[in-house]
């Protein structure tokens, strides 16, 4: 079996306690041997970078994404169907107490996430609906597949209380460890910046499930990522994080400009 039996009434007992949100890790989530093979068949980053989206702004930069299977390594697309079955959507579904789960085979911001030395997350919650698909995000699976992995170098995963005062927990990415928690309008968190010092690019894969059914406290409506700074960081949180959203704004403002105007000369 790829993946390891889960004891689910004990998995799903942790989640339910879990705090800041509903949460829990798991470690040797895969068959050692098998997540040996996954961790072994990762791209560098500079490989990464050839095939997969890179990030450059304030809130996210020298993280690398491959979401397209098609590019995936044999192993490692066996992991994503693995995490997309029946048998292991039910499981989640009965940890979660969310019904009716369904994987994105288009792996939406997932897939294999690479990112070198310098490279940093900032404190956010997701995205929460697909619009051209009508599907509702539910829930995140984050698996860790570094073979050597020092604390010093950073790269931590960390869930913050809903006001983003408080980090309540936070795990280094070491090999074959998974956090899965539900997404939801106070589910923040971000990974700390991975140090210079670090000899190797922090490697995960990720991927998230979604309902088509609207969940039953869904109440701010369709968002996309909401990023906070941490309570230290007050330079990232009253003129860098604004810069960027503004930078974002009149960049989204001169697609639609450009858009309208071919769509008048085409007409």
């Amino acid at each position: 079996m790829l993946l390891q039996v889960l004891d689910r009434e004990e998995v799903r007992k942790r989640s339910q306690i879990a705090r800041p949100f509903p949460f829990v890790k798991i470690e040797n989530f895969l068959d050692p041997a098998f997540a040996r093979e996954v961790a072994a068949a990762y791209p560098s980053f500079d490989l990464a970078l050839e095939k997969g989206q890179t990030f450059k702004t304030v809130n996210e930069k020298k993280k690398v994404q491959i979401t397209d299977v098609r590019l995936f390594p044999e192993s490692i697309a066996r992991l994503n169907a693995a995490l997309a079955s029946p048998e292991f959507l039910a499981d989640l579904s009965y940890i979660t107490g969310i019904p009716d789960l369904l994987a994105d085979e288009e792996l939406v911001g997932g897939g294999i996430h690479v990112t070198g030395p310098g490279g940093r997350l900032d404190v956010h919650v997701d995205f929460n609906y697909i619009e051209t698909r009508k599907l509702y995000r539910r829930i995140n699976l984050l698996l860790y597949l570094n073979p050597v992995w020092d604390e010093k170098w950073g790269g931590h995963i960390q869930l913050w209380d809903q006001d983003v005062k408080r980090c309540e927990q936070a795990f280094a990415p070491v090999m074959n460890r998974c956090v899965i928690f539900e997404t939801s309008d106070i589910s923040f968190h971000g990974v700390t910046p991975v140090t210079s010092a670090a000899p190797f690019p922090r490697i995960s894969f990720a991927t998230y499930y979604y309902t088509k059914e609207r969940p039953a406290n869904w109440n701010s409506g369709v968002h996309g990522t909401i990023f906070k700074a941490r309570p230290q960081e007050r330079l990232r949180a009253y003129v860098l994080m604004p810069v960027e959203e503004m930078q974002q704004k009149l960049a989204n403002n001169m697609r639609r400009v450009k858009s309208g105007i071919k769509h008048l000369i085409r007409s």
